[in-house]
């Protein structure tokens, strides 16, 4: 049935930090990344249960966050994972998840990235244009084998998120134009070495409205129709991903609503005998079980503010001077009871190296440490060494 409004998050009073965890983070060398996996398993066990109600499946977005650690916590759940390169494919398989769980996405990959799915007999790839199904078709020739595809439709549907990862718009370079379904499906039925199983959507991430979920069930089975129509039965439907995470208040609401969302899915999407629901979870499940932590340089006093200069950097954290995304920022050591404003910046040699301004903390001193809340994706992963600076390092609550 319909649903209105926004996406729940479950509600927790338990805090990422305490005392005794504080004092650990003076011994680590900063800036750094902190895991905590008690939360990460506790989101995994929660996502599970809700896809599992309905038989659904999950494959992991492994561009959210590679860590080797955190993909062996993920794949020992049982999920599969959804991977966008060459190496990411195999990184996966690595760490525990089987070639037949392994999704390969992406709108440009290489002859050898197809080569390195073919040869390991990956599950699928979600194929993004007629070229790319000729190119698919002649190095799973050149191999001897069939490979599995979806075709992955651009929905048209606005995900009212960050301009920067709304994927699921008519001028996305994402994807298929879906009025171009049945010419599509019906070339790769001509291809002798690809097998068409199903399709793929994914229309943006970081999505905390309903109605877009809505609007993608309506849309797929809309295409379903259309391929049924053709005489095509396809066993697999895969909506993306896209769930998204608190930012602003993490510690009330750690863990978003699975349970809701895949609700939703079951009452809006119409699902044939035999066939399977893939999801593709990357920001929802690691997010909030990683923090980034930085010292305080230097305070230099300026004039509507001060600037506190941390040791991190946009090559550690680049979100915001990429995408003017938000993290909550604390300051876990002061020991002052004052508040006062300042710009959280970096050393970078670049005018938009900058966290945050005018955000208001405990009177903040040199050797302090900051803490940037809800940095599990898209953090450590996107991590550089420009300015030839160190990588962040990494730490796990249960070293």
């Amino acid at each position: 049935m319909p649903f209105k409004g926004k996406l729940r998050f479950n509600e927790t009073k338990t805090r990422m930090f305490d005392k005794e965890q504080i004092s650990r983070f003076g011994a680590f060398a900063t800036p750094f990344y902190y895991y905590d996996i008690k939360l990460l398993r506790e989101t995994l066990t929660r996502l599970k249960a809700a896809v599992d109600k309905y038989g659904y499946c999950v494959h992991y977005a492994v561009k959210a966050n590679a860590n080797p650690r955190i993909l062996q916590e993920i794949s020992a759940f049982g999920f599969g994972a959804d991977c966008v390169s060459g190496n990411e494919v195999l990184r996966a398989i690595e760490c525990g998840f089987p070639a037949d769980k392994v999704v390969f996405a992406g709108v440009g990959k290489s002859d050898e990235e197809i080569t390195i799915g073919i040869r390991n007999n990956i599950f699928c790839f979600n194929v993004e244009s007629l070229q790319e199904l000729e190119v698919i078709n002649k190095i799973a020739g050149n191999e001897g084998k069939i490979a599995n595809v979806a075709l992955r439709l651009n929905p048209g549907i606005d995900a009212h998120t960050n301009k920067c990862i709304n994927t699921g718009l008519a001028d996305s370079k994402f994807g298929i134009d879906f009025n171009k379904l049945e010419e599509t499906a019906a070339f790769a039925q001509r291809l002798g070495h690809i097998k068409l199983i199903g399709l793929h959507f994914h229309i943006g991430s970081q999505i905390l409205d309903k109605e877009p979920y809505r609007l993608l069930c309506q849309r797929s089975n809309e295409m379903q129709e259309k391929i049924n129509y053709m005489g095509l039965e396809l066993p697999e439907i895969n909506l993306g991903g896209g769930l998204g995470v608190d930012y602003v208040n993490p510690d009330s609401q750690l863990i978003p609503d699975f349970e809701s969302l895949m609700d939703t899915i079951h009452a809006n999407l119409k699902v044939k005998d035999r066939q399977r629901v893939h999801f593709e979870f990357g920001r929802a499940i690691v997010a909030q079980c990683g923090t980034m932590v930085s010292k305080v340089l230097y305070i230099k006093p300026a004039t509507q503010t001060n600037f506190a200069i941390v040791d991190a950097g946009f090559t550690d954290l680049i979100r915001p001077a990429l995408y003017g995304a938000h993290h909550k920022i604390e300051n876990l050591t002061s020991r002052y009871a004052q508040n006062e404003k300042y710009d959280i910046v970096g050393p970078i040699c670049e005018s938009t190296d900058v966290f945050d301004t005018g955000i208001t903390l405990p009177k903040t001193v040199r050797g302090d440490l900051i803490a940037f809340r809800t940095a599990g994706a898209y953090g450590e992963i996107m991590a550089s060494r420009y300015n030839l600076r160190n990588l962040p390092n990494v730490y796990y609550s249960d070293n």
